[in-house]
């Protein structure tokens, strides 16, 4: 028996679960290798291309955007050298670059005037404080890693434009998780454990 109805329950998990949250990571929170999961070129680039990450035309949805980490829990040989890491992973995060260079579209590279010395923009963890940040998505529940195994999280990004804002967007993550010993060079196979597959939907407020 609850006192609570469900959809009070369903509102508290979107709004404090289910729901991006800016921060400033350190790097020390970052786990695996960074994944790009959408490049635009703003000089050619159209309002399909920007309507959303992962999508089929003119839907709200698609097969989304692949990612797959590698994340190596500490080896029981290599504890005084800190190889490895502790963990758990308990969610994802994003936030974007920008290259400032000459065009490479065919239509004007041979035309456009040359960018003599490129600049680079990165809103990411390695670059301290910056005006924007990082969203971070939690998950409702850690995935811990384990001494001496490797744990795999692949999966699909999908980015969705609000219906209430063409600047704001939800965010589905569909994903899977397994372990295999570090020692093991096959991706794909000795595989120790596999995880359900999980699809959540994030509001960014």
């Amino acid at each position: 028996m609850s006192v609570l109805e469900s959809n009070f329950d369903r509102e508290q998990k979107e709004y404090y679960v289910l729901s991006s949250r800016w921060a400033e990571l350190p790097t020390s929170c970052l786990l695996a290798e960074c994944a790009v999961v959408k490049e635009l070129d703003m000089h050619v680039c159209t309002v399909e291309d920007a309507r959303g990450v992962g999508l089929s035309v003119g839907e709200d949805e698609g097969n989304g955007a692949p990612f797959d980490f590698d994340v190596v829990g500490r080896s029981y040989a290599n504890e005084d050298d800190g190889g490895g890491l502790a963990g758990p992973i308990s969610g994802f995060a994003g936030w974007f670059t920008v290259d400032f260079k000459s065009r490479t579209d065919d239509a004007g590279k041979d035309v456009a005037p040359q960018i003599p010395n490129p600049a680079y923009l990165s809103t990411g963890p390695e670059m301290g404080y910056t005006h924007w940040g990082q969203q971070v998505f939690h998950l409702p529940s850690a995935i811990p890693l384990l001494a001496d195994q490797t744990t795999r999280i692949q999966g699909t990004l999908e980015m969705m434009r609000t219906k209430d804002s063409a600047r704001l967007y939800n965010v589905r993550l569909r994903f899977s998780s397994s372990r295999r010993r570090t020692s093991s060079q096959d991706r794909d196979g000795d595989v120790l454990m596999k995880g359900k597959p999980e699809e959540l939907v994030y509001q960014i407020p």
